[in-house]
């Protein structure tokens, strides 16, 4: 069952000033908590552990586990094995969940997922290895096992994946009092939070929805019928949950019904789904932008680094491009040192811009808010953000180099700071813009190409520049 939402009342010690009170954390675990749980832990204080963690929400003792050391933690589980709730895991990082999950016997953690919601319990078990999948599978009521496994049919990250199997529906021709009759005997059936009735026909097929707040409004003896909102947005089952987000987004809805092909109602999202999507995919997105790969801070050391290798590879090949263009110009720097000491302001400053763009329009892509009706204004506005910023620059920087170097040194990184920051600009917004286009995620490889772009560009016009004025 899910969680009681309300804030718990967490063992936080009394601020001593009202700036402190103001400054105080509102959820989660307080770090001084976390000590002293520490400290009981080490003492073998288990009765008084378990009596700080009779009141914590399922999250905040998620969060407990996550602070703590492998070997209080290892404590902590056994003080909390005995009715373990299951929402717990549902909470914990991936990463660190399938260690707590093998310090549990495949019955237990059969109980624990019974207890959670469809989607709650999908999300757990999916991430587990084949065998101890099987093995809670096998242990669960026969009703939750079969919700369960057809869920997991479904492609991972799609809305038939992430669903919720208890929700409520009721034919066109119930009246509203009969709704609510309905609602209040079938307690055990019905999910314990819900925010829409949707309305089905004899095939099960959704033909409107009626929000919980309108009906209950409205007298006993009005038809379901007259209610029904206008327009339903069902969802697909096989609609990636990146779009599932995206529709939430631009309807402002609170739940939607999931349709199978024939379009029958076989499940729901709610608002509260949807907040962890936009948590996954801004995290996916992150670490793809990173070129961090699926690592996070509980992942070991191994694999930490093995994610991270490839793509620090493909930035020594273009590390070692940018260098071939700084040797051509090998007897100009030699002629001119105070050239390697400006060669890295006019780099950075134009991949420092480009990112910029380039951070803005792949999420606009994202979020759909960029498209071909679009981009072309999109990126004639970045040209000149490009522009404006880097006659700016090239003040600023020009003046300095006057001062250091004299007034033609001045002059050149003037020039090439303009130039390699509207190219980075434009890049920043065509490059993610054409690997959409070929069907490539703009997250993962647009650093790397923006990078190159820069940096050569910059080298290229500032050492360019050079060779023709001053020598």
């Amino acid at each position: 069952m899910r969680a009681d939402p309300q804030k718990p009342n967490l063992p936080l010690p009394a601020p001593a000033t009202r700036d402190e009170a103001e400054d105080e954390r509102r959820y989660g675990v307080e770090p001084e908590f976390v000590d002293e749980i520490v400290t009981l832990l080490r003492a073998r204080e288990r009765d008084a552990v378990r009596a700080l963690l009779d009141d914590l929400h399922a999250a905040d003792i998620a969060d407990l586990i996550e602070q703590v050391d492998s070997a209080e933690r290892d404590e902590l589980i056994e003080i909390l094995r005995p009715g373990f709730d299951g929402e717990v895991l549902s909470y914990l990082n991936p990463d660190l969940r399938e260690s707590v999950v093998e310090r549990f016997e495949p019955r237990e953690l059969a109980a624990a997922v019974a207890e959670l919601d469809t989607d709650d319990a999908v999300d757990l078990i999916e991430d587990l290895d084949e065998e101890t999948r099987a093995q809670i599978l096998a242990n669960l009521p026969d009703e939750d096992r079969a919700l369960v496994q057809e869920n997991l049919t479904y492609d991972e990250n799609t809305a038939g994946r992430m669903m919720q199997r208890d929700l409520v529906a009721v034919p066109e021709f119930w009246t509203v009092g009969k709704t609510i009759d309905h609602i209040r005997a079938a307690t055990d059936d019905l999910p314990e939070d819900f925010y829409d009735i949707f309305v089905v026909d004899p095939l099960h097929r959704v033909v409107g929805a009626v929000p919980l707040s309108r009906m209950l409004r409205q007298r006993r003896t009005v038809r379901i019928a007259d209610l029904v909102t206008d327009e339903v947005d069902t969802i697909p089952a096989t609609m990636d949950q990146e779009e599932v987000a995206n529709l939430f987004r631009q309807y402002a809805l609170v739940s939607a019904p999931v349709v199978d092909s024939a379009g029958r109602l076989i499940g729901v999202i709610t608002v509260d789904d949807v907040v962890h999507i936009i948590d996954e995919e801004a995290e996916e997105d992150l670490r793809k932008f990173s070129g961090s790969g699926d690592t996070g801070v509980f992942s070991g050391i191994a694999d930490i680094a093995r994610a991270r290798v490839g793509w620090l590879t493909v930035n020594l090949a273009t590390a070692f491009l940018a260098s071939a263009v700084i040797s051509l110009f090998e007897g100009t720097i030699e002629q001119i040192v105070a050239l390697a000491v400006l060669m890295p302001i006019v780099a950075s400053m134009g991949g420092n811009a480009g990112t910029q763009t380039l951070t803005v329009v792949v999420r606009a892509l994202a979020t759909h808010e960029l498209s071909s009706a679009n981009a072309l204004r999109v990126v004639g506005k970045e040209l000149l953000v490009g522009l404006t910023n880097g006659a700016i620059f090239a003040v600023m920087v020009g003046v300095i180099a006057l001062i250091w170097f004299g007034p033609m040194i001045g002059v050149v990184i003037a020039c090439a700071m303009i130039i390699n920051m509207v190219v980075a600009g434009l890049c920043g917004a065509l490059i993610p813009l054409g690997l959409d286009r070929v069907g490539v995620d703009p997250a993962v490889a647009s650093v790397v190409f923006l990078t190159t772009v820069t940096d050569v560009v910059g080298f290229f016009a500032f050492l360019g520049l050079a060779s023709a004025i001053l020598l």
